[in-house]
This record gives structure tokens, sequence and C-alpha cells, in this order.
């Protein structure tokens, strides 16, 4: 159901700074924590004294303790020490690959010796003083494809977000979906809009534009395996060039959706927005944040009632749309990505996977 012999986001820095963190990843239970160095360190939750979890424990010296009987647990899976005890023979937990890299702690569930951190994305914004980056983290209550579907499909913003980012323009502009390699993108660009909705009038006036006049608009989803999806967004002013507008009149992003597999029907949705505008401005950061925040608060109720409906009837099928191309070309990439994995020496996750960031400039 999920591709493991990949990169996800697991969490953000901050969530293992002094204490372990316990996240349930592709029905993997991983405990997080930092080593004494600062780096990273990811292993099962699983004490194999007494099957505690780990994650209640605490990190002391960079060794993860147990919390029940103070089991001391090397990076690699290994029992190091115990008050008393000797538990050097215990046989070793699983521990795997994690990587912090451009602002997130990465993890690959799959086999550890197939991992390459070469393969996490390599995200332009991330580590550039020209953008800047606010998001957040929430948990959802429904299959992760769903969530895909979502974001690759935003004809919804019309009836889900319309007191946000919806206008009927949405609905009355056909979009363009198309396939290359691994790479889906769906694209939409709306010309001669009256106005900008209310979260993009917040953007314009933070970037000192009227907020009163005609725009173009434009949102390019880019969905790569295993679960990224960018959206490039954005309003110009009419008549400067939509897209293709001068920096100073237009504003322009990229949403940012890192979807991680917890179970087969739920997942961790780690969201949020760079822009190339106002970079040092951090209370535009802070307002875009909140603004966005509340924009995907809205998705949450509909994805986990979806969830509910889809659960208890499970043999009903669904129907397709053409605006639904970009969510079912999608599934189709990850669907031959796990027969691949799941077939005889099958290969790691493809190159493909590391252009998520190029492909979204």
């Amino acid at each position: 159901m999920f591709l493991k012999n990949t990169w996800y986001v697991a969490a953000r820095p901050e969530e293992i700074d002094g204490k372990p963190l316990g996240r349930k990843v592709c029905n993997e239970a991983i405990v997080f924590y930092r080593q004494a160095d600062g780096s990273p360190a990811a292993v099962e939750d699983f004490c194999p004294h007494r099957g505690a979890p780990l994650s209640l424990g605490y990190v002391s010296d960079g060794k993860l303790v147990c919390g029940y009987h103070g089991l001391e647990m090397g990076c690699e899976g290994k029992a190091i020490a115990m008050p008393g005890q000797r538990v050097r023979g215990f046989p070793c937990i699983k521990s795997y690959a994690v990587v912090e890299r451009h602002g997130f702690i990465w993890v690959w569930p799959g086999e550890k010796d197939k991992a390459d951190p070469a393969l996490i994305p390599e995200l332009h914004w991330a580590n550039n003083p020209e953008w800047a980056y606010g998001g957040g983290l929430y948990h959802v209550k429904a299959d992760y494809r769903l969530m895909i579907d979502n974001l690759m499909d935003l004809t919804h913003e019309t009836y889900v977000h319309s007191t946000s980012i919806g206008q009927k323009e949405i609905d009355e502009t056909p979009c363009t979906t198309k396939v290359e390699g691994d790479h889906v993108t769906t694209s939409r660009f709306m010309d001669n809009v009256p106005e900008a909705p209310p979260f993009w009038k917040l953007a314009l006036r933070g970037h000192g534009l009227p907020d009163n006049q005609p725009v173009d608009r434009w949102q390019i989803c880019h969905f790569t395996p295993p679960t990224h999806v960018m959206i490039e967004v954005g309003v110009a002013l009419q008549g400067h060039g939509g897209y293709d507008a001068p920096a100073d009149k237009k504003v322009y992003a990229i949403v940012v959706d890192f979807i991680t597999p917890e179970t087969e029907t739920s997942h961790h949705y780690f969201w949020g927005m760079a822009r190339n505008f106002k970079a040092q401005d951090p209370a535009l950061t802070v307002a875009i944040r909140e603004g966005q925040g509340k924009v995907f608060a809205e998705d949450m109720e509909m994805l986990e009632r979806q969830q509910l409906n889809l659960s208890a009837w499970p043999d009903r099928k669904l129907l397709m749309l053409n605006i639904d191309a970009g969510g079912v070309q999608s599934r189709r990439v990850i669907d031959r990505l796990l027969a691949a994995e799941k077939a005889p020496q099958a290969q790691p996750a493809p190159p493909a996977q590391a252009a998520v960031a190029e492909a979204a400039q």
C-alpha cells in the first residue's frame, strides 16, 4: 500500500530536541532522538527487555534510555547497558536510516542498506535567504492517497475553501495533466480574474501591491514519489504576464506538501509555504502560516469523513472525471513502483524522486 524503500519526512527538527519522539511511519513504530553529536537516530519503538515503548524514555549523553527499567540502547539497535544487568547479548532491534536536511528529519522505513541520502529531494528554497518558509503538521485520519487526490485536483477549493482561496474561476477554468516518467503535473491558469480571494489579497498587501485590482492566477501541482506534492501558486496584477510577470508585479509561492503514511487509514501531513517575496518579514510569514493552516484544517474534516465513508462501504466503486486525472495518474505511479519494490531484487526508489524541488521552480 505504501513504498518503504524511499525517504519520507518523519518530523520537524524541534520535535526531537531534548527528548525522544515516537512516530509510526508506514506501519513501522519508530522512535527518533538525537545522539551526543546532535545527529538524529531512529530505532524500533520497542525495548527488547519487556517490550515497553522506548519513546516513553529519555536521552542521556546521546543514548536512548528506556523509561521502564533503564536499559540503554545504541543507535544501531543494540542494547548497551542496564543497571546491575548484563544485556549486551540481547538481540538487536531494527534501526533506520535517518537524515536531517532542509529543515526536516527524513527516514527510510525500508531496507537500511538501500538508503541513499542523494535521493532526498533538493529543495532549492530551503537554504536560500531570498526565500521564507513557514509550515506545520497535521495528523489526518485518512488514507494518504486521499490527500494526494485532494492536492492534485484543486477544483475543490471553490467549495471547501470558499472564504479563503476558493473562487468560481477555478471551477470554470479547465486543467491539464501530463505525466513525464514518475512526475505528474496538473496545471490551471486563470486570466483576468476580477479580484483575488481573501488569502491572496493578504499576500498582495504583504508585498506592497494593491488587492482590489484584476489578477491573473495560476496553480501548477507537481507530484513525485513517494508522496510529495509541490504546488506553484500565485497571482499577478492583470496585464503583466501572469505566471511570467516580473517579481514586483506578482506574489509567487510554492505550497509544500510532504505526506507521510502512518497506517492504511492515517497519515502525517507536513504542510507549508515557501515564498520569494518579503522573505525577511517574519510577521508576514506568521500571517501566511496562520492563514494556510486554517485552509488545510478545512480539508481535514472532509478527508476524514471521506475515509469513514470509504471504510463503511469498501466495495463501492468511485467515479472518475477529467478533474481527477492528476490524482489518478499519481496513484498509477505509486502502484507501478509498489509492484517493482515487491518484485524479486527490487531496486530503490528511482532518482526521479530527487527532482521534486526542481520541478516546482
